[in-house]
């Protein structure tokens, strides 16, 4: 292998690590927000309990994912300072927007959020919990302006040396053309990610206890995000399909699968081997038209294929085509266990269905894997360019040894499966620990000692034992 391509394993490596604990921290904070504003409003411990039971989990989530992301981006100065010479002026003042407006604001109210509420009183203490939950989608913001504005350029200007410039607006290439449909599509990715996470917990306990007052509160409130944001990123996830096609069009054709140019309708191809040498799907299983009725909304509207593309220009296809059905044929099934549980809970049998629980269970790493998949097909599908159609990315390495890269590569592999490999095992133990209902103090602090009396509840047949300070 080349320096080029042990960078790019390098980076891809790094990358798919770090963005599963931004996916859970972002709706995972949010969640937090829900699960205290509810505390708040009813009173009722088992917000409480739920609260401080997550609140650890995001801790770790949270500790891992600034971990990552810092290694991380130290290679666009070791593995990729040609990229970073030329695209710098443009992308690093929005990183350096991120860092200002977002980290700082998490990183700041992560302390009162943690240790504060003795201090600050509940509800300053929540406010906290909403500048950390506000901040999680501030920091999406610019991440998802960068990587949009490196997928469909717009509002610089070329020096003469190369370097992308910034234009007279800043607008223009903060909302470039995709970014919009990339920002909605992520987030919701993110709390999809967080509800099936959560929904499989809940579903887990329910298992061995059904009358889990946390387990049957976390269940519920996950599915209900299930049965509601499903469907929301599905016709998200068409409308940044068709923003792709207008953009971005050989990576529409490799996610298709369509080598050849359809005049009068294009197929959708289900499954299938994708031979990129002979620009061809061999074995393909299709449905007629469906293609065409998905992208323009009109089963006779002509699409184009791989053979207007020089080969050279080409992305992979095989992996964005198989990346992309991986995404799609979970976000359908999390749709179908959305559906599932919403007529279990007009029946009155959310808690009292072990197939359900057992569903939920095996769902709940889906949304981990369908994030991968999706930002396989972003990230790929746009090659072989980092900046779509100007910058190659051959062009965008490092003058660099191969076996200088393939060091640092295998450094990085030891110590993200050491590392990050014992902190997964950790979060599933927290995880695997049942929600407690009968805590009544924390740190040897007793709960009425900070003024929270916790109002009787339904599911608490000792109210006084059940509210649960937060940590």
């Amino acid at each position: 292998m080349t320096a080029f391509d042990l960078a790019r394993a390098q980076f891809a490596f790094t990358v798919s690590f770090h963005f599963l604990f931004p996916a859970f921290s972002i709706g995972l904070a949010s969640f937090l927000a829900v699960l205290e504003a509810q505390w708040l409003r009813t009173g009722s411990g088992v917000y409480a309990n739920l609260y401080r039971y997550w609140l650890k989990i995001f801790a770790v989530v949270f500790g891992m994912g600034v971990v990552s992301g810092l290694v991380m981006s130290y290679q666009f100065g070791t593995n990729w300072s040609v990229f970073s010479d030329r695209a710098g002026p443009v992308i690093g003042p929005l990183m350096a927007y991120e860092v200002l407006t977002a980290f700082f604001l998490e990183a700041g109210f992560l302390g009162v959020m943690l240790f504060g509420i003795t201090k600050v009183g509940r509800r300053l203490h929540f406010v906290a919990t909403l500048a950390v939950a506000g901040g999680t989608f501030i920091s999406a913001f610019w991440i998802l302006s960068v990587n949009s504005w490196m997928q469909t350029p717009t509002g610089f200007e070329m020096a003469a040396d190369g370097r992308f410039m910034p234009g007279p607006s800043w607008v223009a290439i903060i909302f470039n053309p995709s970014f919009p449909y990339r920002l909605v599509h992520t987030v919701l990715a993110a709390y999809l990610t967080t509800a099936f996470a959560v929904g499989g917990v809940g579903a887990w306990h329910l298992l061995r206890d059904a009358a889990n007052p946390g387990a049957r509160t976390m269940f519920s409130m996950a599915m209900w995000m299930a049965a509601i944001v499903a469907p929301l990123q599905i016709m998200a996830g068409d409308a940044h399909g068709i923003n792709t096609l207008a953009w971005q069009p050989a990576k529409v054709m490799a996610m298709e699968g369509h080598f050849q140019s359809h005049p009068h309708g294009a197929p959708l191809i289900l499954f299938g081997l994708p031979d990129q040498a002979r620009q061809r799907v061999d074995y393909a299983v299709e449905v007629p038209k469906l293609s065409s009725l998905i992208l323009k909304h009109d089963p006779d509207a002509p699409l184009g294929g791989l053979d207007r593309v020089p080969l050279a220009d080409q992305p992979p296809v095989a992996i964005v085509f198989w990346a992309f059905r991986v995404m799609v044929g979970l976000g359908l099934a999390m749709a179908g266990l959305g559906l599932w549980s919403l007529v279990l809970r007009l029946r009155g049998r959310l808690h009292a269905s072990p197939w359900l629980h057992r569903a939920a269970v095996a769902m709940g790493p889906a949304g981990f894997v369908a994030v991968l998949a999706g930002w396989v097909v972003t990230e790929t599908g746009r090659q072989p360019y980092t900046v779509y159609g100007l910058l190659r990315t051959v062009h965008s390495v490092s003058p660099l040894a191969a076996p200088t890269v393939a060091i640092s590569l295998a450094a990085f592999a030891l110590v993200y499966f050491a590392v990050f490999g014992m902190g997964i095992v950790y979060l599933l133990k927290l995880m695997a620990r049942p929600p407690q209902a009968h805590e009544a103090t924390l740190d040897g602090i007793p709960i009425r000692s900070a003024g929270i009396t916790p109002a009787p509840a339904l599911d608490a047949p000792q109210p006084g034992a059940i509210g649960e300070h937060v940590a």
